[in-house]
């Protein structure tokens, strides 16, 4: 059972619904029906939304794999709360006005952070499941 990941998935999905309302408030306010239309708020907000798109399917795959593998629970947890942490943080960020973008920056590094580690986990939980661990 996946009980983390779907945690996560639903957690996350709140998140890409809230982005989303958004871009379509933007969008409404300023009469733009395809693309940013030369307003920056609008470009921040269709990117903030996007760049969620781009990297949360492939956390989540990840996380899901690592959770149906039957890695322990905390091991699959951590990174689920790294992965929430840097989508909020990134979501806050891009909405700061240029050139900090601070948590834009902090969000994409736990982002990157946390599918990097996914990749790791997933190789070395299968490596251990697989009987590799017990090759001299």
């Amino acid at each position: 059972m996946l009980m983390i990941t779907t945690l996560v998935a639903a957690l996350l999905t709140v998140l890409f619904v809230r982005l989303s309302f958004a871009v379509i408030r933007l969008r409404r306010r300023h009469q733009v029906a395809l693309g940013g239309g030369g307003h920056p708020e609008l470009e921040r907000a269709i990117r903030a939304q996007g760049n969620f798109a781009e990297y949360i399917p492939l956390g989540l795959i990840l996380l899901g794999c690592l959770e149906i593998n039957g890695a322990p629970k905390w091991l699959v947890a951590i990174p689920a709360i790294t992965l929430i942490l840097g989508r909020l943080f990134h979501a806050k960020g891009i909405n700061e006005p240029p050139p900090t973008f601070t948590n834009r920056i902090r969000g994409m590094q736990f982002t990157f952070l946390t599918l990097i580690t996914l990749v790791v986990l997933n190789v070395i939980w299968l490596a251990y499941q697989s009987g590799f661990s017990d090759l001299h």
